[in-house]
């Protein structure tokens, strides 16, 4: 098996804002070390991030400087190399300033292409701020009519009870003195370990997908944390969800297990049991360290999807056992502000009542209705026909 692949080493800068542009210089230079000593020992590296504190509580009451501010940072980061960054999440606990919040980040991702941010719509101890759903579905609306394909709504989720300091985007916020993370591309992994396999037996997935987890991630953790102490940063651990991309289908080893399609019966438990190995590893983990199932990122997913077979429920359901949530789901451009205000608060609910983090990526596609075909030129989306 060849090494695997490093979706993401996320370097995790403490506040506040505004960063200076030697504070990001600095940051650049710490990732260009660490993505050189990966290459170096043999991987390859898709993508080096920086993530930060929510914005937004350092701006409270001035949009236009925030405004100003995004701006410069976009100029900054262009100057320095770094195409992803993360503003964080505007919190559902602010609630004196939140709904004032939302209504920037239409402003923000559109014309800013680096820049991610998120709402985190509900969290454990404050429960569902339902006040703030409807305001985030119309700005998920809002970014797809202002931005290519609707392509912006790549870079802005709605999250409920997802914690900081983990690797992917556009769910990831800082919190704590620097700190690197690191974000694999596991689909392979859990693909290889599930190739030769009998049936649906869920204890055997999960020894078999843990063993090989083990396995290829342990030294890409030691690495990480030898890294981290020579570069001064704590290491945050490594999120082991097992991202896919447009040419390695997470789908694909669900279907190795299951001896069927996506979304047939026992459909659910080998999601599980892939789950229960991504958990029992003991490795030092961080994030979701859970299955993504991304429609547009996944080709089995897609396939599914364009056919007629896989629905936002059956993600959700999938979600109950294991992570994300909704993610990279398209929509036709009829949906309502109120269709998409449900599926926020479906995930929401499920995110509160069984204590996990989950989020809402969601694509409307203004110009696109069922049976027509999307038109993404991002390399990381999958087009499909929508049923």
């Amino acid at each position: 098996m060849s090494q695997p692949v490093i979706r993401t080493i996320t370097l995790g800068l403490a506040g506040p804002h505004p960063l200076s542009g030697s504070r990001l210089a600095d940051a650049a230079t710490r990732l260009r070390v660490v993505d050189a000593a990966y290459r170096q020992a043999g991987y390859e590296v898709q993508t080096v991030r920086i993530t930060t504190p929510p914005v937004f509580d350092d701006f409270p009451g001035r949009p236009d400087e925030l405004i100003s501010y995004a701006r410069r940072l976009q100029a900054d980061l262009d100057r320095l190399g770094i195409d992803h960054f993360s503003l964080g999440a505007a919190q559902a606990t602010r609630r004196n300033v939140l709904l004032e919040q939302i209504a920037v980040i239409e402003e923000l991702i559109p014309d800013l292409p680096a820049l991610n941010c998120a709402v985190q719509i509900a969290t454990a101890q404050h429960g569902i701020l339902v006040d703030a759903v409807e305001p985030t579905a119309r700005t998920m609306l809002r970014i797809a009519r202002r931005t290519e394909a609707g392509v912006g709504n790549f870079r802005f989720a709605a999250l409920a009870c997802v914690p900081p300091d983990h690797p992917f985007f556009p769910a990831s916020y800082h919190q704590g003195p620097d700190a690197l993370t690191i974000g694999l591309q596991g689909a392979g992994i859990v693909t290889a370990a599930l190739s030769h396999g009998n049936g649906l037996d869920p204890a055997s997935i999960t020894v078999r997908v843990r063993e090989a987890l083990i396995t290829e991630a342990t030294p890409v953790v030691r690495l990480g944390q030898r890294l981290a102490e020579e570069s001064g940063l704590r290491f945050g651990g490594i999120d082991l969800s097992p991202a896919p991309s447009v040419d390695t289908s997470i789908g694909t080893a669900v279907e190795l297990g299951l001896a069927g399609r996506f979304g047939a019966p026992g459909t659910v438990a080998v999601v599980g049991a892939i789950t229960e190995a991504l958990r029992s590893t003991n490795l030092p983990t961080c994030g979701y360290n859970g299955l993504m199932l991304p429609v547009m990122e996944d080709a089995v997913l897609a396939r599914e999807w364009a056919e007629g077979r896989l629905r936002t429920h059956q993600l959700l359901a999938c979600s109950a056992v294991c992570g994300t949530g909704l993610d990279t789901v398209p929509l036709p451009e009829d949906s309502s502000i109120d269709d998409i205000a449900g599926l926020l608060l479906d995930t929401a609910t499920f995110a509160t009542r069984l204590a996990k983090p989950l989020s809402a990526r969601l694509f409307p596609l203004p110009g696109k209705r069922s049976g027509d075909h999307t038109t993404f030129t991002s390399p990381h989306l999958i087009n499909l026909r929508l049923p």
